[in-house]
């Protein structure tokens, strides 16, 4: 970065020494002539240099370089002052130990008898700026396991490079065969240290002019620089394949690794394209084509095509876009009230997961929840729903909200996973709630799918938080067995209060009196109309929820709830 000034300076040369001499406590200062010989250096130059005055004086300015700058910057810097106007910008140069050390530098030519005759160079140390600057940008550019470049480097290189009219850019996608079995089996550091390796084997299967780039999790990205053909791509493709079969030790255990692998060639026209909407479309097409392969049982290569995109299964499309669907901030979290049925008010809320994607649209839960749950994303994002949740809840009480509990549901899946406790102690410390604010919801399959299910909810209960069973009616359980389980609160299922308007009051009725002699809160879900919320209280139902009350909504608009809604219907 630089600037330049267009004013003209004409100083007598006898007066340069006594500026460099004023300058001389506060800024590294030097003069040259024309041909860049040094003539004067201040105190403070040395310094920063590590030379003194006597190893300088005579020597060009260029022996001060640290070659990391293209030859353009410094023809422009010549430029610039020849033309007679201030050079400013940011150097990096050299000391004599061989140590980098940056300036912020202002190249001011000075005139005599209308001719150039000396420059005066006026410097202020930048190193711990720019360090600062290089290390935030290694954080934003660079995947800090494996020292690669990331996604966002990817858009910057692709705004940034030369590109000739009808360039055609091929990209590679790569994913781990199995890799998620490795994780469980053995652990995410044995993971961690399993893409390193493998990462290293790519890198030295393709061209030094190829970019690899770690994309996420066990996903790779591969840019070939030159307009390739088919057969070079493919030989390309062979290679890594090949690489990869060969068995790797990560922590004293072998293993072979096989990789997936999606073609996609698309012109690029910086003129037309936005970089990273056309990364997002080349990735997503290099994607489909390598879940292709997948389902084929993976261990392959295949190239994008337009038949690929038209057959695609939706579930398949849905799993593809929930890979960066957290990383993308496309979830939400909405909010239904929990109502008192005898007092008419807001005791709580159910917080409810909400996926809204760029090329699906809005997507159900009920299409989307259950491929979290089969891909193993579900525990990721059951961690950022428990955060959020927590922080909200923490916020409306420091505004003045104050209800009684937030349940939020918990995937069987993430509710057996070890460290599911410990994750849910992290997120309490983080959010300073207090636990005995916060409901977990699981539903009556999982208390009968997992065995250990009442440790589990001991430790719940340890901590103080309250549990609730949800659809409660559709499973097996019985609830004199619920009863031994340290549970809350019974959630009468949607379907049994659709029914109320029919002949389903036997079976509520029955629910609702054993819940309340087994000392169960009893909750109703799906309220929709007078009738059943009538016959509801009739049965002095606890609580209930639905859209006769209110829809799921924002979290801004629970406190307007809180504050306003009385429920007299």
């Amino acid at each position: 970065m630089f600037v330049t000034y267009t004013s003209q300076l004409e100083i007598p040369p006898k007066k340069l020494q006594n500026i460099a001499l004023a300058l001389n406590k506060s800024a590294t200062v030097s003069i040259t002539d024309q041909e860049g010989t040094i003539h004067f250096v201040n105190e403070i130059f040395c310094h920063l240099a590590k030379y003194n005055q006597d190893e300088l004086i005579g020597k060009n300015v260029k022996m001060l370089n640290a070659d990391c700058h293209l030859p353009a910057f410094y023809n422009v810097i010549r430029e610039t002052v020849e033309s007679g106007k201030i050079w400013r910008g940011e150097m990096k140069n050299k000391a004599k130990d061989g140590t980098y050390y940056w300036t912020d530098t202002s190249i001011i030519p000075f005139i005599s008898d209308e001719k150039l005759y000396q420059y005066i160079a006026i410097s202020y140390e930048i190193t711990e700026q720019k360090t600062y600057e290089q290390s935030l940008e290694k954080m934003a550019y660079m995947d800090p396991n494996t020292e690669l470049p990331n996604r966002n480097y990817l858009i910057k290189w692709m705004e940034n490079h030369s590109f000739l009219i009808d360039d055609s850019v091929t990209i590679l996608f790569l994913n781990l065969d199995q890799f998620k079995k490795i994780n469980d089996n053995f652990g995410h550091d044995v993971g961690d240290a399993l893409i390193q390796q493998i990462s290293k084997r790519i890198k030295h299967s393709i061209r030094e002019s190829d970019l690899l780039i770690r994309l996420n999790g066990d996903n790779f990205g591969i840019i070939l620089e030159k307009n390739t053909n088919k057969k070079e791509i493919e030989q390309i493709a062979r290679n890594i394949l090949k690489q990869s079969r060969a068995p790797l030790q990560v922590d004293h255990h072998e293993m072979t690794i096989k990789l997936s692998i999606g073609i996609s060639s698309k012109i690029y026209d910086p003129k037309v394209n936005d970089a990273k909407e056309f990364i997002r479309s080349a990735l997503q097409e290099a994607n489909i084509a390598m879940y292709h392969v997948k389902k084929n049982g993976g261990d392959d290569y295949s190239f994008s095509m337009d038949n690929q995109k038209i057959h695609m299964d939706r579930s398949l499309l849905i799993e593809l876009e929930l890979k960066n669907a957290l990383i993308n901030n496309e979830f939400h979290i909405v909010y239904q009230p929990l109502i008192n049925l005898k007092k008419n008010n807001i005791v709580g809320v159910e917080a409810l997961l909400r996926w809204k994607n760029k090329q699906l649209g809005t997507v159900s839960p009920g299409e989307f929840i259950p491929i979290l749950e089969k891909t193993g994303k579900i525990i990721e994002v059951g961690k950022w729903i428990l955060r959020t949740v927590c922080n909200q809840m923490k916020r409306w009480q420091e505004n003045g909200i104050f209800l009684e509990r937030i349940s939020v549901n918990v995937s069987p899946i993430q509710f057996k996973e070890q460290s599911f406790i410990d994750d849910l102690k992290q997120i309490i410390d983080e959010t300073q709630l207090d636990a005995s604010y916060l409901e977990i919801e699981i539903t009556e399959g999982t208390i009968l799918e997992i065995a250990n299910v009442s440790k589990t909810l001991q430790k719940l209960q340890g901590l103080g938080i309250k549990v609730s069973i949800d659809d409660f009616g559709t499973g097996y359980s019985s609830l004199s067995y619920l009863k031994q389980l340290p549970i809350d609160t019974l959630k009468i299922d949607k379907s049994f209060i659709d029914d109320l308007d029919t002949d389903g009051e036997i079976i509520v009725n029955t629910i609702i009196n054993m819940g309340k002699n087994l000392r169960f809160r009893i909750i109703a879900e799906g309220i929709e109309t007078p009738h059943q919320l009538k016959y509801l209280k009739q049965q002095q139902c606890h609580e209930g929820q639905g859209y006769f009350f209110s829809k799921p909504v924002g979290h801004e608009q629970i406190p307007i709830l809180y504050q306003e809604l009385q429920v007299t219907k």
